[in-house]
């Protein structure tokens, strides 16, 4: 296997690996928010559980250098400080954790709130479809015709696996919530495209985690959290776990290492394959709904699944031609250094 494969064969897993890992957001968050925390309170108990977790290991390991193992590193690239790293890159730092961490999660609460859950995921899920137009239309990049496939695949699939059909409402709000998210997932790919190479997924994810807690702070209300839901056992499928337990796992597995294995993942292929691979995330939440909850997979969302993994096959299959994010030549040594 040669370097240019083993860089794009890493990607592809830790993609596919962040996608199952934030499919199991579903049923500790649908528990929790069943024992009485707010929908915005879970996701900010959330995402500030990464950050405690996130930060002090960023200032652990990446004090010194946070680039010199990235796969676009060169002497271009020369290594700095981490404040001055974050200095000089707070901008795409603040769009990725105010958009997309907190604003996508936020939006897609809303949305869900007002419309069927079906159907604000899949409004959600059509980021990609942004991705693909803004790098098309506005960057002026070429989009690989095997990822523009494999994101209507992959689409068509996610509308059988929510069986967007059932009760089928339109809200204002609701809608616009949706398409809100959408965009602060398309934010989510084309941000992490353009730190790669300048930032490591550690620095990122820290960072995001951060800025999205501060942002959720004030609409989240986490002084008014009943706290003890987290002294409680909570009904998990047919079990009971502390509260507690399920806010670590919902920070820790749902958040800090979903987030850290799909920025790795997209800084190891390109935002429109990236973007069509999250789509396994759907699939992987109705299983993982399937084998914690009992929730019943329809003869219709097992095509849908099937579907959305074809399609999610496709598009991984243009990174083939895309080694490293929009299309960077990737130097042989970190082609060497990229899969340890």
């Amino acid at each position: 296997m040669d370097g240019a494969t083993r860089v794009r064969a890493w990607g592809v897993g830790l993609a596919v690996f962040s996608s199952i890992c934030f499919g199991t957001s579903g049923p500790f968050g649908k528990a929790l928010i069943e024992a009485g925390l707010g929908p915005l309170q879970a996701v900010w108990l959330r995402i500030a559980t990464a950050a405690l977790v996130l930060v002090p290991l960023a200032l652990l390991l990446r004090a010194r250098s946070s680039t010199r193992d990235l796969p676009r590193h060169s002497p271009r690239h020369p290594a700095r400080s981490l404040p001055q790293r974050l200095r000089a890159h707070w901008g795409p730092l603040v769009l990725y954790g105010a958009a997309g961490v907190a604003g996508c999660q936020a939006c897609y609460f809303v949305a869900a709130s007002r419309l069927p859950v079906g159907v604000a995921i899949l409004l959600e899920f059509s980021g990609p479809v942004l991705v693909l137009a803004w790098l098309r239309l506005v960057r002026r990049a070429p989009v690989h015709r095997t990822a523009a496939v494999g994101v209507a695949v992959a689409m068509a699939g996610l509308a059988l696996v929510v069986q967007v059909w059932t009760g089928l409402t339109l809200d204002p709000l609701g809608l616009a919530a949706g398409l809100g998210a959408a965009a602060c997932q398309a934010a989510y790919f084309l941000t992490i495209d353009r730190l790669t190479g300048h930032v490591d997924p550690l620095v990122i994810t820290a960072s995001g985690s951060v800025l999205a807690a501060a942002a959720l702070a004030v609409p989240a209300a986490p002084w008014a959290l009943p706290w003890d839901v987290l002294s409680t056992r909570v009904p998990l499928g047919g079990h009971t776990a502390p509260g507690w337990t399920l806010v670590a796992c919902l920070g820790i597995v749902s958040t800090v290492l979903a987030y850290l294995a799909g920025v790795a993942g997209l800084q190891r292929l390109s935002a429109q394959v990236g973007a069509a691979i999250c789509y396994t995330e759907a699939v992987a939440a109705a299983l993982i709904a399937w084998a914690v909850l009992g929730e019943r997979l329809t003869p219709p969302q097992l095509l849908g699944g099937a579907i959305v993994l074809t399609g999610a096959y496709l598009a991984q299959r243009a990174a083939a031609h895309h080694p490293a994010a929009s299309g960077a030549a990737v130097p042989p040594a970190a082609l060497d250094t990229a899969g340890k």
